[in-house]
Order: C-alpha cells, then sequence, then structure tokens
C-alpha cells in the first residue's frame, strides 16, 4: 500500500495506514530497536486480514523514511517518550480504539502507551518486550554491536534506512551499554495497564528470559497470557509466523466478538 508522511508535534512521520475496515479497530505495529514498516514484511496485513481489522504502521522518528532524529544520546526514558508521541500520533488520525502489536522495544513502548493512554488501548499484544534490564540482554546488545562492526549488517540495514544507519545503531547500542541503564525498570507501570495483554516470547530470545514475561503478566491489572514458543529467538512473527498469526488471532477475536 502506498506510505505517507504525516505531521505529529512538527515532527515529520512515515506512516502506512489502511482503514478500510468501516466501525474496527486499528491494530498499530510498533517496530523493533532497528525496525522499520518494510521490515514487518507482509505480518501487519496478514493479522489484519484474519483480525478483521485496520492497521497502522510507522517508522519512529529516525528511522525509515520518517524525518531523522537530531541526536543519537538517549534518556533512560527513552521509551516513555515514545509512547508519549505515540499518544500524540493517535490523536492526530483520530485513532481511540488501537490494538498495539509491539516488537521488543516495540513492546516495551506498546506496554508503556496501554499504562498510560488506556481510555485508547482496546487490547496489546506485547513480543519479546523488556520491563527491566538483565545480563542476557546487555549480551544480545553487544553481540548486535560487534556484528555490525565486523560484518556486512550496516549495509543491510542501509537498505531501510538510508544514511541513518549509524545513528540509530548508535542510539540503541549506547543506552542499553551503558552504566545508568542498568537500573531501568517499568515494573511500577503494569499496574496501570487494564486492557487485555498478551504476551509473545520465543523460549531461546537471545536477548531476554522469561522472567519478563512471568513478571509483566503477574502484575498488569488487565486479563493477561502467554505464549511462550520452544526453539524459537528473538522474532517469533518472522521465525514462525503461522504459529504467531494463528495465536493472535484467536486473542483478537475472542476480545472483539
Amino acid at each position: 500500500m502506498e506510505g505517507r508522511i504525516v505531521e505529529v508535534n512538527g515532527q515529520k512521520l512515515y506512516i502506512e495506514y489502511n482503514s478500510s475496515f468501516e466501525n474496527k479497530p486499528t491494530i498499530v505495529f510498533l517496530h523493533d530497536s532497528l525496525g522499520s514498516v518494510q521490515l514487518w514484511r507482509d505480518f501487519p496485513e496478514k493479522l489484519s486480514a484474519a483480525a478483521e481489522c485496520n492497521f497502522l504502521m510507522y517508522d519512529r522518528l529516525g528511522y525509515g523514511k520518517s524525518y531523522p532524529m537530531l541526536s543519537h544520546e538517549r534518556d533512560n526514558n527513552y521509551m516513555e517518550q515514545e509512547a508519549d508521541f505515540l499518544n500524540d500520533l493517535l490523536t492526530e488520525l483520530n485513532i481511540n480504539d488501537a490494538i498495539l502489536f509491539g516488537h521488543s522495544d516495540g513492546g516495551t513502548i506498546a506496554l508503556i502507551t496501554a499504562s498510560k493512554y488506556p481510555e485508547k488501548i482496546k487490547a496489546l499484544i506485547c513480543e519479546a518486550g523488556h520491563i527491566f534490564v538483565e545480563d542476557i540482554t546487555v549480551k544480545g546488545v553487544a553481540d548486535a554491536l560487534k556484528a555490525y562492526q565486523t560484518t556486512n549488517l550496516p549495509e543491510r540495514l542501509q537498505k531501510y534506512h538510508g544514511d541513518k544507519v549509524e545513528m540509530i545503531v548508535k542510539a540503541w547500542t549506547e543506552i542499553w551499554l551503558s552504566e545508568r541503564f542498568k537500573s531501568w525498570n517499568i515494573e511500577y507501570l503494569l499496574k496501570d495497564i487494564t486492557s487485555p495483554l498478551l504476551f509473545i516470547q520465543g523460549e531461546a530470545d537471545e536477548y531476554g528470559t522469561l522472567g519478563q514475561v512471568e513478571r509483566t503478566v503477574s502484575q498488569v491489572s488487565g486479563t493477561a497470557e502467554k505464549f511462550i514458543i520452544p526453539n524459537v529467538g528473538h522474532t517469533p512473527h518472522k521465525e514462525l509466523p503461522s504459529a504467531v498469526l494463528t495465536k493472535s488471532e484467536a486473542f483478537l477475536k475472542s476480545i472483539l466478538n
């Protein structure tokens, strides 16, 4: 489908928005720390069609076809800032019944958004999100940085992010590998999540343990279920898309029907 640029708080954001299902919620897809609209491939369209919902994808500022961020330096609360920006985007597009599907950083942003703006969020699917920092996460980020420095990863990312690649890699790795970020934790927000939650995680996730899942589903105020997939890593929707689609569709239909 054709994408377009929208202006939110004076910032230019690339979106792809399908609103062809009248009076139906909109699934908002939130990409990971090096992701983009393009990197979702056909997963959003497939889930949207199966669940009979509209969908919205966007490149966060500095990513993909959105305008670049001005600095790679991030505060500890950068994902909280992204949640506030998402709320402004939903307001701009007059979306008041969003279903959030977030992967990795996007999953964390989904959790934060649902906690801060519950009136706009009908449900959320968190895939491999984080609520606190683990040693395995820090190692995963360090390994990714090494791959960036020693393989053709920069060239592969350039296809999606153009000349912004170095900045987004710095932005992600510097904060997660910093000493000050080790204390980052959003568990205090979980009690404010009242919309139904599905937490999806690969059992072999190289960026997080199942403690992320258990501590999340046990602390939210709404209904919560988990979907743990054996022999799958950090990107279940790419590694085993059929299972993730089937489970997500069933979860959404149970809420919408």
